[in-house]
This record gives structure tokens, sequence and C-alpha cells, in this order.
């Protein structure tokens, strides 16, 4: 049985190839190292210097619960590339309580974590009832405001409950939807109130017409790219496993889809992160 360093350089012919560098260096603004396989400062060195070949400088690496975000929050101090991001996913807070609040409220202060997240409602799943996924999203929402870090949300059918709650709390002054999965009119809806737009591997994919008329209207200061690694590989290598060098693909996607220029892009959607996440480079 392999290791877990084993599978972050698992075989080349599994992962979609590292593509040609990106003329300007752009920012994986939310991936899952830990679970692209990622154990010690070693195998993140090894993802981030692949990363790193295909044009891609920095990443924030998200937690979905407790362990993964002090792993997160760990991981940003082995390699000046990593920043982090902590919460608890909306598909765990059946059972979530003092205990986790106070860890996150710790880790939370951290230098290097720059976000709060991923949270938000999920009505795809049914892991966790809606009532304790709202009252959650709500105390992050809190959290966020109160360190004055982004509120980076989770959104799977539940656009118009998102919305809701975020008026009815007050919205954190910055607000990322991380794999916005809406269209054109959602985005509209999110571009006015200010909130920014994280475009992940879906929508490269040819069928995702509403996703794609989406992305087109995003002002570049509101605009984001990702993985979610090791989900949702970018076209045409859906299916394969992600990894943050891929987000190489949707940028370069973006641009053609969008009509701008791939260098122009590229830092614009750079300086979007520096500004949204306050990176210090």
């Amino acid at each position: 049985m392999g290791s877990d360093r084993d599978r972050v350089v698992a075989d080349e012919r599994e992962r979609p190839p590292v593509p040609e560098a990106l003329p300007a260096p752009v920012i994986d603004a939310h991936t899952h190292l830990d679970a692209c396989g990622a154990v010690d400062a070693a195998d993140v060195a090894v993802l981030l210097d692949r990363a790193e070949a295909a044009g891609v400088s920095h990443v924030i690496t998200v937690a979905d619960d407790l362990k993964a975000a002090q792993w997160a929050a760990e991981a940003s101090t082995w390699d000046s590339r990593v920043y982090a991001a902590v919460a608890v996913h909306p598909t765990r807070t059946s059972s979530f309580g003092d205990e986790e609040k106070a860890e996150l409220e710790r880790l939370a202060v951290l230098p290097r974590v720059v976000a709060i997240g991923e949270t938000g409602l999920d009505y795809y799943w049914d892991y966790s009832p809606p009532a304790a996924q709202h009252e959650a999203f709500r105390w992050h929402i809190d959290l966020s405001k109160r360190v004055g870090k982004p509120l980076m949300i989770h959104d799977r059918d539940a656009h118009e409950d998102i919305l809701k709650i975020l008026d009815s709390e007050g919205a954190p002054s910055t607000v990322v939807f991380h794999c916005f999965s809406g269209d054109a009119d959602f985005a509209r809806r999110c571009v006015d109130a200010g909130y920014v737009l994280s475009f992940a591997g879906p929508v490269t994919f040819k069928n995702a017409r509403a996703l794609r008329e989406a992305a087109a209207l995003v002002p570049q200061d509101q605009l984001l790219v990702e993985t979610d690694a090791p989900f949702l590989t970018p076209h045409p290598y859906r299916g394969r496993p992600n990894e943050p060098y891929c987000v190489n693909y949707t940028v370069r996607d973006l641009a053609t889809l969008r009509g701008e220029d791939l260098s122009e892009l590229c830092v614009a959607v750079t300086r979007t992160a520096q500004r949204v996440f306050g990176l210090d480079h």
C-alpha cells in the first residue's frame, strides 16, 4: 500500500499534463492540499513546485472540518506559497458546538489564515439538517466580521437562502462565492451586492452554458479563479485528479470565453486575490 506522498507524486498518466506556464502568475483561490494527498511540508512542496511550473504562484488551502482547519493553518507556515482558510463545511455542522467554535476562533486570527471558509449551505447532501447549517453559517458570518477576514462561501442548491442570510445578518465587508455555480441573473445580483465570484473547473465544461454566461459578465475586480482540487478538474481532463497547477487550464479558457488577453486576465485575477485576501506579495 502506497504512502500519502506516493499519492501526491502519483503516476503522471493519472494527472493532466502540466501545461506551459502562464504569461503572468496567478493564485489558486481555493484548493484542498490535504485532500490532494499532502501530509507534510515535503508533500506540500511537491504540489507547489508543480503549480509554480505552470505559473500558479500561490494557493489558499481550505478546510472542511476542524482537523482540516488545524492542518491548513499549520501547512500555511511550511511554505511561503501557501495561505489558509478555516471553517467547518455546512455538511459537517450537525454537531457544530462550543469546542469547534473555540478552536476556529483561535485559528482565525493566525496571520497566514486569510479567510473564513468554506462555510455556507448545501442542500444537495443531507448530512446536516438545514437548521443546523443556517445556525453555523450565521456564526461563521459573525466570526468573519469579528476578525476582519473574508467570508468564503460554499453554495450548493441554496442561492436564495444564502443571500437572505447574508442580508439578514449583514454581510462581511468581503464575501467570496467559492466555485460559483449560479446563472447570469444570480451572478449580476451577487456582483451588484459587491461580492466576489470565484470560478473553478466546471466553468470550462462546454455544456455549462448558464455558468459560462455568468463568468462572462463578472468585472475583473470581482473575479477569482480556483481549482477546488482534487475535485472538478477542468476540460479536457474532467474526471482525472485535479491539482493547483490545473487552474492554468481554467484561466486560459476564461480568457477565451471573456474575449480578454490572457496576460491581462492573469494580472487582473492576481490583483483581485491579493486585495481580497490581503496577501503580502
